[in-house]
């Protein structure tokens, strides 16, 4: 591995590992042999080009994922790449489930890097398809209406943050339900905090 492009924090973190180390350390040295710098961001070891996230490692219960934040603009012309769901625009994911699987793609892997290098450098940007306010519950925009310190708070989100949150209050059958969603991540909006509490 080449020493100059890794991170202490994330060291520890492979350390620390109880499952999936053996897959996730050779991702981690497949990654590092390109040109991404490794830093450590959402507790997970995440790869940059410029500054910018490319790549992210990460284990689920049962596989291990390499996904790309600007993976829709990948052409995948292997088919390899999924969503991580079923509102997911923007990255998309690798999931492995053993040594063998990665190193097998070790070649893909490394030409989709280089073309998400490549997404970098010209500076291209995934385009949002759906319209916020098509998915935003009338119950949070009666919220916002009367509360501006929260619909400030709301709107200084990044835009996956802000939609993250209205699926997840959209998702919700009853008002009173979609109500009680709503006051309970009122702190975490108040605190510039996605959905997932960072």
């Amino acid at each position: 591995m080449a020493k100059q492009h890794t991170d202490p924090q994330v060291d520890v973190f492979f350390a620390q590992l109880e499952q999936w180390q053996p897959e996730l350390l050779e991702l981690r040295k497949i990654v590092l042999s390109t040109p991404l710098t490794e830093t450590y961001k959402w507790k997970q070891p995440c790869y940059t080009f410029n500054g910018n996230n490319v790549v992210i490692i990460g284990a689920l219960k049962d596989v291990c994922v390499l996904s790309f934040f600007k993976g829709a603009l990948l052409k995948d012309p292997e088919g390899v790449l999924t969503k991580a769901g079923e509102n997911t625009q923007v990255s998309r994911t690798l999931k492995f489930k053993n040594v063998a699987d990665i190193k097998a793609l070790s070649s893909t892997i490394k030409a989709y890097i280089a073309e998400a290098i490549e997404i970098e450098q010209a500076g291209l940007k995934v385009v949002a398809k759906q319209d916020l306010s098509t998915i935003m519950p009338v119950e949070f925009e009666a919220v916002l209406a009367k509360d501006h310190d929260f619909k400030r708070a709301f709107e200084a989100l990044t835009p996956g943050r802000q939609r993250a949150y209205l699926i997840h209050f959209s998702q919700a059958k009853q008002a009173q339900t979609r109500l009680a969603r709503i006051e309970k991540y009122r702190p975490q909006i108040l605190d510039g905090k996605g959905l997932m509490g960072f």
